[in-house]
């Protein structure tokens, strides 16, 4: 097992990766911008390190620096969380060059799934079912109306190495085609520096269903269930929830089987998601993964497993301590991710927390580096908080969600804990009756 590791994030997800180390005697290293002196993980950390100004392109996107701090502290690995340089396959293959271990996948893997035109085309060939579209990237308007004639409009134009809702434009006729596609290439060249883009049916109502598993180094890979992800704002996640109320049981074994299979081909190695759509009963492959995901703590509540510490345990060349028959899916989980930000507007509104006091009891957790008198900075993603509650049905996860969000208090800035209300205050949302689009027309409705 691992001394030292390097946690090569921020926030909350700094603070729990921390918490798993500590849990199993490892130490650890908090590396952090200037802005994030203060911060929760900064002061928990065995040791700490700056690694650059607020930027983040001179912080926690310095690669220099957080590789010469892993070595000065003399740690053994490096953890990256999510975001930032999570995905980033050069930077994997760079700590393993350094003689560190990078707790996640292969750079191989990385950069195979980091491309969406190879990942979908190795998910087909691995047999993993994927929506309707192009070959590869598509290069020019001709190029692009073949294909989408081919396909069938409405259609999707996807950045090929993007992600989170950019270089994504939808073109429902021909008429729409032409600007929809010159938009998603200049908006994938500026956001990703990769102008390529592929194309994809466009589904009218589907759901965001993701799979989460787990593999080892020896060959074993579990499923962990699914989430359901379909409460989303510009492609952005606000409220995960497991089971997903749209699956039985037996299509769950189904694609869970399925993509364990694929990935066992693939020799996958560490935390990984493989997202779908869902629509009329069949699933379409959109992405993988290759990171821990925000709603990690999900499928933490319905299976009591820690995912953090299985990641730990597997980069160190230990088995997975389970299998899939041990794996048992008890009640339900719903989290809700709270953003600095305007309930209504969603404009950011970081600033100094002068009150804070989270909900408590059985069966609610809370992923927070907030504290009281607290600033948060203005240089990074604006989620502060997860909020998450496992009930014995889906119906008790809702009361005790709803009280929860009752009980949550932080002041002095903006949040979106109101939405949050509003949303659970929805009989669309009871019921379970929503898509991939609801929340935008739920928002619309509520300004």
């Amino acid at each position: 097992m691992f001394e030292k590791v390097l946690i090569a994030n921020r926030g909350e997800i700094a603070l729990r990766i921390h918490r798993a180390c500590r849990e199993l005697g490892i130490e650890t290293v908090a590396v952090h911008s200037t802005a994030d002196a203060d911060a929760m993980h900064v002061r928990l950390a065995n040791e700490s390190v700056c690694i650059g100004p607020p930027a983040a392109r001179d912080s926690y996107l310095n690669v220099p620096a957080i590789l010469s701090a892993a070595q000065i502290t003399g740690a053994d690995a490096i953890h990256p969380g999510y975001g930032f340089l999570s995905e980033n396959a050069d930077f994997a293959a760079m700590v393993e060059e350094h003689g560190l271990v990078f707790i996640g996948p292969s750079p191989d893997h990385i950069r195979m799934m980091g491309d969406k035109v190879i990942a979908k085309q190795t998910a087909r060939s691995l047999g993993i079912p994927c929506v309707p579209g192009s070959d590869g990237p598509v290069g020019d308007v001709e190029s692009a109306m073949k294909a989408a004639e081919a396909i069938g409009f409405p259609v999707l134009i996807k950045a090929a190495a993007g992600g989170g809702g950019r270089g994504m434009k939808v073109a429902a006729s021909r008429g729409e085609l032409d600007e929809a596609f010159r938009t998603a290439r200049g908006e994938a060249e500026a956001a990703f520096g990769d102008g390529r883009v592929y194309m994809e049916k466009y589904l009218s109502h589907p759901r965001h269903i993701e799979i989460q598993v787990l593999a080892d180094s020896h060959g074993h890979v579990v499923h962990l269930g699914e989430r359901d992800c379909s409460l989303q704002r510009k492609h952005q996640k606000l409220v995960e929830e497991s089971p997903s109320p749209a699956l039985n049981d037996a299509q769950r074994r189904e694609i869970g089987a399925t993509v364990c299979r694929a990935l066992e081909k693939l020799g996958y190695r560490n935390a990984g998601t493989v997202e779908f759509l869902y629509e009329d009963g069949e699933f379409y492959f959109i992405e993988m993964n290759t990171r821990l995901q925000v709603e990690h703590p999900v499928t933490e509540m319905i299976t009591g497993l820690d995912l953090v510490r299985e990641q730990i345990r597997v980069a160190a060349g230990a088995p997975l301590s389970f299998t899939q028959e041990n794996v048992k899916f008890l009640g339900h989980a719903i989290e809700c991710r709270v953003t600095a930000e305007n309930p209504d507007t969603f404009r950011p509104a970081p600033g100094r927390v002068t009150e804070y006091h989270p909900p408590g009891g059985l069966g609610v957790r809370v992923d927070s580096a907030l504290y009281a008198g607290y600033t948060v900075p203005p240089y990074y993603d604006s989620m502060v908080a997860k909020l998450i509650v496992h009930g014995t049905s889906r119906n008790e996860a809702l009361m005790r969600l709803r009280r929860a969000l009752d009980e949550y208090v932080i002041g002095g800035i903006e949040t979106t804990l109101p939405l949050h209300r509003r949303i659970l205050g929805s009989p669309d949302f009871v019921d379970g009756t929503y898509d991939i689009h609801w929340l935008e027309r739920f928002v619309g409705l509520k300004r």
